[in-house]
């Protein structure tokens, strides 16, 4: 009986001691609103201890989070920024970490999502807006129109500037700085995380950078393309029913090629595919074949956007196997990220209508040269010299699904090769800072016919602290909640091959193997 009164009594000590920092935290929090910070200003300090908190503009509600000390600001490193940002920093379990998350598309919001999955991992986490307030979305781009500076804190300033700054309040509210620092972004949050990787190699020792857009102009003139493909002409449209014919002839003909028929293709590039053999033959019903019009839309989206005059690539084409996600189907609603690009840099012209637009048409090439020639060194985040990153101790995890459907995934093999190319080809150099993992089956962040849940955070934390480089991530796939597909995902070039027996549903009976030459 003693000693259960002692530990209820050991209990209630905890808890009253819990509660007791807690007290000294929110009042310490509250006091953060003095923290003397370059160029920027603190506007709320507040404790958040009830366990739900609603984000400015929103009604909807953030529940089940722990206590924690909520940071909100301005930064405004030119006359023309207004850099939103805030740190949620947890009142007691502080993991001694930091995390900083990325945006989507055009950003212009604080991304409270991802910033209430690293409070409750333990992490003191940061977001901004990059510097501007959301729009329309065929607006989206307006923020930067005749405001250059503003266009410089969207591509990168905002991170840093807010790294800079979150670190400061870290420090000054626990008294000491972050263990470790990590980047976690997908589509543009992976592209903002290769631009600190790029260009502020010391602002954080593990980066994320998921299906990055990181390419963005070229990514954009890939988007359009693929827009003006499938709706310019409607003899062209692609609604459901042809992407689902494509997919069944795309795994009709590649399915079985890596040795397991299971509706995923390991490697699209290993496909061998020419959506011609849909072709309508006379009398033959619309819903299982192509007219000549569909196919030819179906071959320019796969292949990408060239440059008319010198018939160069200019960005990769959708991968086999993603047709069904492909989002260019309604004309009166075409995808609205790189029509903003366009109308708001690319032409600067409020009243351009996106249909007119003709990359072989003299006039419209010499716009596309014109705002390469400008965008291109400010917006992409396509350097390939990571040296000192590397040098500083740095690890980078890359992946994407092969069957994203709005950034290309060869888009992320292409930087990988780059930066393979800067360090002379020698592989376990790149490796040993540097791992691309492709995902077969999986579409734009997530989701997707393939396993599509996995944990790469764990892995790079795992790295970055232990020094234990993923070989392999597992994979998993859900249906109605339940476990029905595991797979490993490799580091590129390896891919996982069948071990030739056992059940193919079962990551145990794959191996990551480099395909041999000539299967590629």
């Amino acid at each position: 009986m003693n000693s259960r009164i002692a530990a209820a009594v050991a209990a209630i000590l905890l808890v009253a001691a819990t509660l007791h920092a807690q007290n000294d935290r929110a009042t310490a929090c509250i006091g953060l609103a003095n923290t003397p910070l370059p160029n920027a200003s603190i506007q709320t300090a507040e404790s958040i201890t009830a366990g739900t908190f609603t984000p400015p503009g929103s009604t909807n509600a953030i529940s089940n989070l722990p206590p924690f000390c909520r940071i909100a600001g301005t930064i405004k490193p030119t006359a023309e920024s207004d850099i939103r940002f805030e740190v949620w920093l947890p009142l007691d379990k502080w993991n001694s970490r930091y995390a900083q998350v990325g945006n989507g598309g055009w950003a212009g919001v604080i991304s409270y999502g991802q910033m209430q999955d690293q409070l409750r991992r333990g992490y003191a986490v940061a977001s901004t807006n990059t510097g501007h307030q959301v729009g329309a979305l065929f607006d989206a781009a307006r923020f930067a129109f005749e405001h250059p500076e503003q266009l410089v804190d969207f591509s990168y300033r905002a991170h840093h500037e807010t790294t800079l700054k979150a670190k400061a309040i870290v420090n000054a509210f626990y008294g000491k700085t972050a263990d470790k620092a990590y980047w976690f972004g997908c589509s543009s949050g992976g592209y903002e995380g290769l631009q600190e990787a790029q260009r502020f190699p010391a602002d954080f020792d593990g980066i994320m950078a998921a299906a990055p857009a990181n390419n963005w102009t070229r990514l954009m003139a890939a988007d359009f393309d693929a827009t003006l493909a499938v709706l310019k002409d409607p003899a062209s449209n692609l609604p459901a029913s042809a992407l689902g014919v494509l997919y069944r002839g795309v795994l009709a003909a590649c399915d079985a090629g890596d040795g397991v028929t299971d509706g995923v293709l390991e490697d699209p590039r290993q496909c061998r595919f020419d959506p011609g053999t849909l072709l309508c033959a006379a009398n033959q019903k619309p819903d299982t074949c192509l007219s000549a019009a569909q196919v030819e839309a179906a071959r320019r989206v796969y292949r990408g956007p060239v440059d008319p005059m010198s018939g160069a690539r200019l960005y990769p084409g959708m991968a086999f196997g993603s047709e069904p996600f492909w989002p260019n189907r309604d004309p009166a609603n075409p995808f609205p990220i790189p029509v903003s690009h366009y109308k708001w840099l690319v032409f600067a012209d409020p009243t351009w209508d996106w249909k007119t637009f003709d990359l072989s048409k003299p006039s419209d090439y010499q716009a596309y040269q014109k705002a390469e020639a400008k965008l291109a060194p400010i917006m992409n985040a396509t350097n390939p010299d990571l040296r000192e990153f590397r040098k500083r101790g740095g690890k980078l995890l890359q992946w994407h699904g092969w069957s994203d459907q709005l950034i290309a995934a060869g888009n992320s093999v292409d930087y990988y090769e780059s930066v393979l190319s800067q360090f002379g080809g020698k592989i376990a150099d790149v490796q040993s800072f540097y791992r691309l993992f492709m995902a077969p089956g999986v579409t734009h962040c997530s989701g997707g016919p393939g396993p599509n849940t996995f944990d790469v955070q764990a892995a790079l934390e795992e790295w970055v602290e232990k020094g234990t480089a993923p070989d392999q991530i597992i994979a998993t796939h859900l249906t109605s909640g339940v476990v029905d597909r595991s797979r490993p995902l490799c580091p590129y070039p390896q891919v996982a091959v069948y071990k030739g027996k056992g059940d193919t549903n079962d990551a145990a009976n794959f191996s990551c193997a480099v395909p041999a030459k000539g299967t590629r």
